[in-house]
């Protein structure tokens, strides 16, 4: 485990079984990652609505919902009694709503940060945006960063030796850091979309824990 061939195998089975996306595609992250672009408005928004809705859904259902929602808003607007009747949780159809009605100052506020750690704090302030799923949308955007998410801290502290606690503890970001910078030695890759392949080996079961 944990090295370049090892990584690519995973890669490789994630492909052949047709699991490679996010909110993209893992080539679109990787060439995002490595040639970051400035999004718009709309597109800030959808980022954001596609991590909100992702929290506690599989990729499948959190994209098919994505897609009902963002067809309507982008024709409609964000009216948020009818978006509920398409999901029907008030705090995050509520934040989406929010979101995409100040789209131009959330998105104008983030690229107006002056590093990825400044960034990834505004990330955090947005509606229903908290700590990790701000790692998430930040990698979404471009950023290279990664998102501690459980199966990451469990890869981590197996990886470190230590044990892995439901808390991102010092100990365990350490070790999840010092994973991602030797892969990223390994593979020559960003660490964003490294995380991206382990987190969806990890989902699936190509990596047993």
């Amino acid at each position: 485990m944990f090295d370049a061939k090892w990584f690519f195998d995973l890669e490789k089975k994630i492909k052949d079984l047709g699991a490679d996306s996010d909110a993209q595609s893992f080539d679109e992250i990787r060439d995002m990652l490595a040639n970051p672009r400035r999004f718009t408005p709309d597109e800030f928004a959808e980022m954001c609505a596609y991590v909100i809705l992702a929290g506690g859904f599989s990729q499948k259902t959190a994209k098919r919902i994505h897609k009902n929602i963002m067809e309507y808003i982008y024709i409609n607007g964000a009216n948020f009694d009818v978006i509920f009747q398409m999901f029907h949780n008030k705090n995050k159809v509520s934040a989406i709503c929010k979101i995409w009605e100040n789209r131009a100052e959330f998105c104008d506020g983030f690229y107006k940060c002056a590093d990825d750690n400044a960034r990834l704090k505004y990330l955090a302030t947005l509606p229903h945006i908290g700590k990790i799923t701000a790692n998430h949308l930040a990698r979404n955007l471009g950023v290279d960063v990664v998102k501690y998410d459980v199966w990451i801290r469990r890869l981590g502290a197996q990886y470190g030796g230590i044990r892995c606690t439901d808390e991102l503890t010092d100990e365990i970001k350490t070790a999840c850091d010092d994973m991602f910078a030797h892969l990223v030695r390994k593979t020559g890759l960003p660490r964003g979309y490294i995380d991206v392949v382990l987190w969806k080996a990890l989902q699936i079961g190509l990596i047993k824990l």
